[in-house]
Parts: structure tokens; sequence; C-alpha cells
């Protein structure tokens, strides 16, 4: 069992490109089957994070290739 703050710790790398993503900053939850549907990377602050934030990354659950102790690999293509 992984707790959410535990997957919050991780970096999320793109196997893609070998880009980092980032942290997680939520997770999309099925409330009907319980079921993880998408973790949600949250946008970088723009200037020191006095000028909002860059968008959001939201990674279906289908593209997560494999989470490891210190790194989720995710497969996102440029277009996504």
């Amino acid at each position: 069992m992984v707790k959410i703050s535990e997957f919050q710790t991780k970096d999320v790398v793109n196997v893609a490109n070998g880009k980092k993503l980032g942290n997680i900053g939520d997770i999309d939850i099925n409330l009907q089957t319980g079921q993880i549907e998408s973790l949600i990377i949250l946008g970088a602050g723009k200037v020191l994070g006095l000028f909002g934030r860059e968008e959001e990354t939201i990674i279906p659950w289908r593209n997560i290739v494999k989470i490891g102790a210190d790194v989720i690999l995710v497969r996102l293509n440029e277009e996504e």
C-alpha cells in the first residue's frame, strides 16, 4: 500500500524525452470505483510565484510506466 504523501515526494519523469515534469500536486480518484484516474503535476511558479503558475499537467493512469522508490516514469507525447 502506498500513501498519497509518498507519491508527492517522487519526481515524475517522461520516458519519451527524459524530461523531469515535476512532482505530484494532486490525484484524481474515481469515487465510484476507488481507482486513481490521473496524476496532476502542478505548473512551476512564474517569477518567484508572484505572477501565478504555469498550466498543470494531467497524466492519465494508463500513461504511467513504472512507479519506483524515488521516481515515477510516465509516457507523454509532446501533444498531450
